[in-house]
């Protein structure tokens, strides 16, 4: 209906009802209830050799809420009878060494034996965001697909070295989930080294070919981790270079102590763009693997690891508790103020801080 408002015309508005029918109640949002984790489902699961829940149990195992970590923990312990049975490899290297590339060749060999294999990769976080790039299912695009294949990145959330702290239970984890060959993949920089040869059987270094001025200042601290030393990119081009590089190494490790009693450490040409070496590789890691078992290294490695495992894991427990306590945590504070000031010694303030 049109009414006159002065010199404009106003129409009257549109009814809200339709037909009679009186408005529809409004819904009210309800949040949907969480589901209860059935860690029975998903420990069947695993040892079923699911991948979807092998992903599911690191990510569990991975969390930093309270009850997750309780649950993970529970699923951890139902699956520790199945564990242990793998060969585990850690495999180093400086950037553009070509680690994934080498490691997808040699995940390729090993599941076209009908062998199953896990890659734990370990990428850089940033000390400013946290955040990872976790690219290595992109590097590895064929053993990415390959249904006897697992491959999980774990970022490195600022653990000493590198390593995340969830790595030894994921390694665990695959081996409940039925996986035989083990490989993690280290960030290739500083102390990330030491910790992965604390938690495998047998560890690969791999190097450019062309050693020359770079020989000479390989620390001789990470060529004494290594069991192998394998002079990566060895292609058809490169082949007399590597084997000159080789010779180097080899001439090199006459003068170090071995990393496992009783096996020689090796240097070995290898080429993942021409599949030249990787069977060779293999051959050699059963070789290292055989003898470690028949002189009683193997066990002894771990449960030596286990141990130190046990120990860093009091470290990091007593840590996390001390800077849970507010009235610690601003005591630090202000002793460092202190220190600062030079008002105390780093010593004193050590001592008035656990007095």
């Amino acid at each position: 209906m049109e009414r006159d408002n002065g010199s404009r015309r106003v129409m009257d508005g549109v009814n809200a009802a339709h037909d009679g029918m009186a408005p529809a109640p409004r819904k009210k949002f309800k949040k949907p209830e969480q589901k209860m984790l059935d860690i029975e489902e998903i420990a069947e699961g695993v040892k079923s050799g699911s991948r979807l829940h092998l992903g599911k149990a690191i990510t569990l195992l991975e969390s930093s809420n309270p009850s997750h970590k309780k649950d993970g923990q529970a699923l951890l312990n139902r699956l520790l009878p199945f564990t242990g049975k793998s060969l585990r490899i850690g495999i180093t290297g400086v950037p553009g060494a070509g680690k994934s590339t080498f490691i997808e060749t040699f995940g390729e060999m090993i599941t076209g034996l009908g062998l199953r294999v896990a890659v734990l990769a370990i990428d850089p976080s940033s000390s400013i965001t946290g955040g990872s790039i976790l690219g290595d299912k992109t590097r590895m695009e064929q053993l990415a697909k390959n249904p006897k294949a697992f491959i999980r990145p774990s970022p490195t959330a600022g653990t000493l070295g590198g390593v995340h702290k969830k790595t030894r239970e994921t390694m665990l984890l695959c081996e409940a989930a039925g996986y035989d060959i083990i490989l993690v993949e280290t960030v290739g920089v500083g102390q990330s080294e030491t910790l992965v040869r604390g938690m495998v059987d047998m560890f690969m270094l791999l190097v450019l070919t062309g050693a020359g001025d770079e020989l000479q200042g390989m620390k001789k601290g990470i060529l004494e981790l290594a069991d192998a030393i394998l002079v990566h990119k060895a292609d058809s081009g490169n082949l007399p270079l590597a084997e000159k590089t080789v010779r180097e190494y080899k001439g090199m490790l006459h003068f170090l102590q071995p990393a496992t009693e009783n096996w020689k450490t090796r240097a070995l040409a290898v080429s993942s763009l021409e599949n030249n070496g990787i069977q060779d590789v293999w051959d050699m890691a059963k070789e290292f693997e055989a003898t470690a078992k028949d002189n009683g290294i193997f066990n002894k490695r771990r449960q030596t690891q286990t141990k130190d495992w046990f120990r860093s894991m009091i470290t990091d427990e007593l840590y996390g508790r001390f800077f849970e306590d507010p009235k610690k945590r601003r005591m630090v504070k202000e002793l460092e103020q202190q220190i600062l000031d030079e008002e105390l010694t780093v010593a004193q303030a050590i001592h008035q801080l656990f007095e």
